[in-house]
């Protein structure tokens, strides 16, 4: 590329198919096997609460970083919102999600292993979208950048804007996809039926 050519979004269908090929080994995974914590001990519906907490606060952490930037992204430099204590709130959000379903599942382990590879995709993903973003506003996002996180939110930075102006169609379509966090709760349930019904064989235990 050379010095005067501008840089490109990144492409966001790259990183959904890594993040569902992801998924899809974790799912054959997770079919043969099994909390070591069962059903009966507490410590397992207490993960399981737990999970389903962080699944929610996905959904409503994304579904409030969208008001902020839903039909905007890369078109404008938002840095008020979520956006002003982190860069990338939809990544951070959907990371928490992912530990949410590992802890659903009822295994500490899978839970961080799906948040540790979530991470490590939308780290990237960030990276390669910071250098977007910095060749496309200039000084502006390089001021924006030195003081906001990539990442990991800073709420002592929080500052709103007087209004915003929200994309209703984006919000619909951060609302159907979130509802992916939820919707793997009732699998996990009858995932965990079928293996005490005998119908799956469990060759491993996880804690």
């Amino acid at each position: 590329m050379s010095p005067t050519e501008p840089l490109l979004p990144f492409n966001q269908k790259k990183r959904l198919l890594v993040v569902q090929v992801g998924a899809v080994l974790a799912a054959l995974v997770l079919v043969v096997t099994q909390p070591a914590w069962n059903e009966d001990l507490l410590t397992h519906d207490v993960l399981e609460t737990l999970g389903a907490l962080l699944a929610v606060g996905c959904i409503l952490g994304r579904l409030w970083s969208t008001l902020y930037i839903g039909g905007r992204k890369n078109g404008e430099l938002v840095t008020t919102g979520p956006f002003s204590t982190t860069r990338n709130p939809l990544y951070f959000f959907s990371t928490v999600g992912a530990v949410g379903i590992g802890l659903m599942f009822g295994s500490l382990l899978v839970a961080m292993v799906l948040g540790v590879m979530t991470y490590q995709i939308f780290r990237f993903t960030a990276a390669r979208e910071a250098a977007f973003l910095s060749d496309k506003f200039g000084p502006a996002y390089d001021v924006y950048a030195r003081e906001t996180p990539i990442f990991w939110p800073d709420p002592r930075r929080y500052r709103d804007a007087a209004k915003v102006y929200f994309s209703p169609v984006a919000l619909r379509h951060t609302f159907l996809d979130g509802l992916y966090f939820i919707a793997i709760f009732p699998v996990m349930e009858l995932l965990e039926r079928l293996q005490m019904a005998g119908y799956i064989p469990v060759l491993l235990r996880i804690y």
